[in-house]
């Protein structure tokens, strides 16, 4: 057999009808017509979820205030109640600071400490030996902190309501009012 020959056995056996390949181009056509559509749809349901949020933390708590209330019934039965919330999230940069303030200030049971030590294939018989010297002596592991965004929130929340001062900026504590709508 020669060279030609099996280059156009080979050739032949990739041939694609021209069908398949305006079928295949009509199918990526319409997939990215509708990535452009999800792309909007995400874009406008964004933009109503912020104009939803501005309503609820803002103009509604903002126009009861006003009149002096904190809550509406409305004709129909449903009723409009405005709430304190309570948001908080620590800055990479500022999470040491915040720690310490923590720690210094009797607070430091929300920390989550975590020691692990991880180990490539074939280690078993090393990771057996390591936790039996951490048994004995303790280790040299990697360790990270963390403090869950719900631990934290409720700490604030807890702060805030007991009339506990603390540097809310050292905690991007945010503490705002939220109107609720319930139907009747």
């Amino acid at each position: 057999m020669t060279m030609n020959k099996l280059f156009e056995d080979d050739a032949s056996a990739l041939t694609v009808a021209d069908a398949d390949i305006t079928g295949m181009a009509g199918l990526a056509r319409r997939a990215k017509q509708l990535e452009k559509e999800v792309e909007e749809i995400e874009s406008v349901v964004k933009e109503r979820k912020d104009q939803l949020r501005k309503l609820l933390e803002e103009t509604i708590p903002e126009a009861l205030a006003g009149m002096g209330m904190k809550s509406f019934k409305m004709s129909d039965g449903s009723s409009i109640d405005v709430k304190p919330f309570y948001s908080a999230s620590i800055s990479e940069a500022r999470r040491g600071e915040a720690y310490q303030w923590l720690r210094d200030h009797g607070f430091d049971d929300i920390i989550k400490n975590t020691v692990s030590v991880r180990f490539g294939r074939g280690e078993d018989e090393l990771c057996g030996r390591l936790l039996g010297i951490l048994d004995e002596k303790g280790f040299p592991a990697n360790q990270s902190e963390k403090i869950e965004p719900m631990t934290l929130k409720a700490w604030v929340k807890e702060q805030v309501e007991r009339g506990n001062e603390f540097p809310s900026d050292l905690f991007g504590a945010y503490i705002g009012q939220k109107a609720t709508i319930k139907s009747a």
